[in-house]
């Protein structure tokens, strides 16, 4: 399969720079697989397509302010893109431009923190140590900003808008952007109805938003990022899946976090790691039942996951028409409700 299997062609004006607001007033496509039709609603109408005893499942990441600009001897400028912590005080992370960053470079953000590159991955990335006082996610808080994609031109106007009204575990490089859609008001609402919430935790890293450079998509190799599934969270998964209840994942992230510790019957075990999961076709979901999620970057990883849904065809098909819709697309674009 390759990659430009995935492509489709997307307007430029169509890329969302601002998140609605209200959260739940954006647009939601539905679509149903078993009859392949399409409806257009509303985001808090998705309480009309869920039932008492539905498991919802959330990642709980939060977006750490992981980017940061430092400045060498000369006063060059770097910008360092935090990915993941290997240790108290060092990180794995994007430099550019990396021509200035060969192991042993000093740099300095500001008057309470630096840093120096110690070593260059196999695929570019570099290990950081960071050099500060006191505890590094109060300094970071102060130093650093809310890692925007690129695509988005606008500022925010508070950062919480890049977070899920739900995230509480800092660990992330860029949000679980379907989760962006849901209010408190809406959430209770949802657990009133006798949905279940379960959490589930993955740190958004680089193997998430990484760009396919191979032409065949069996050769991309994905980044890996750091999980949890806990003990009481596999067990309501497993109690909905044993019951014949649906479980519905909110995110691209949350279906990889639960595809990495399923079972082929689809229940799911308990635990924490490092996935380095890749999701396409053919493969078919073992736990995931429906997903609620953005419309993703033609050519990417996740178009490919949500692909694993139904087939490529349908998934494009869908795309099409979110296009002549005139939907809007990526981190703070609109909804679709694969059921």
């Amino acid at each position: 399969m390759k990659t430009s299997d995935f492509y489709y062609d997307l307007p430029e004006e169509l890329i969302a720079q601002t998140p609605a607001e209200p959260r739940d007033s954006a647009r939601l496509l539905v679509y149903h697989r078993d009859t392949k039709t399409v409806e257009h609603r509303v985001f808090r109408d998705v309480t009309d397509y869920l039932k008492a005893g539905d498991v919802l499942v959330v990642n709980r990441t939060r977006v750490l302010p992981a980017r940061l600009y430092a400045y060498t001897e000369n006063g060059g400028k770097v910008e360092i893109l935090l990915l993941k912590r290997l240790e108290l005080d060092t990180w794995e992370c994007l430099v550019r431009p990396g021509k200035k960053c060969k192991p042993g470079t000093e740099l300095t953000v500001n008057g309470e923190l630096s840093l120096e590159i110690l070593s260059v991955t196999e695929t570019g990335e570099r290990h950081v140590r960071f050099f500060f006082e006191g505890a590094f996610e109060d300094v970071l808080s102060r130093a650093g900003s809310m890692p925007l994609p690129p695509y988005i031109h606008e500022k925010l106007k508070d950062p919480e808008q890049y977070q899920t009204v739900y995230a509480r575990e800092n660990g992330s490089a860029a949000a679980p952007t379907a989760g962006l859609h849901f209010t408190e008001e809406l959430l209770q609402k949802i657990r009133d109805m006798g949905v279940e919430i379960v959490e589930v935790l993955l740190h958004v890293g680089l193997g998430t938003f990484r760009p396919v450079k191979v032409d065949d998509v069996e050769k991309h190799v994905m980044h890996s990022e750091t999980y949890e599934v806990s003990e009481n969270a596999a067990q309501r998964i497993n109690a909905a899946k044993r019951e014949g209840r649906r479980v519905i994942c909110v995110g691209t992230t949350s279906v990889r976090t639960l595809e990495t510790v399923a079972n082929d019957d689809g229940t799911v075990r308990a635990g924490s790691g490092e996935t380095s999961i890749f999701l396409y076709p053919p493969y078919r979901m073992k736990c995931t039942d429906a997903l609620i999620t953005n419309f993703h970057l033609p050519e990417s990883t996740l178009l490919m996951l949500v692909s694993c849904l139904c087939s490529r065809e349908e998934i494009l098909s869908v795309y099409d028409i979110a296009v002549k819709e005139r939907y809007r697309f990526f981190s703070f674009g609109d909804a679709c409700l694969f059921l």
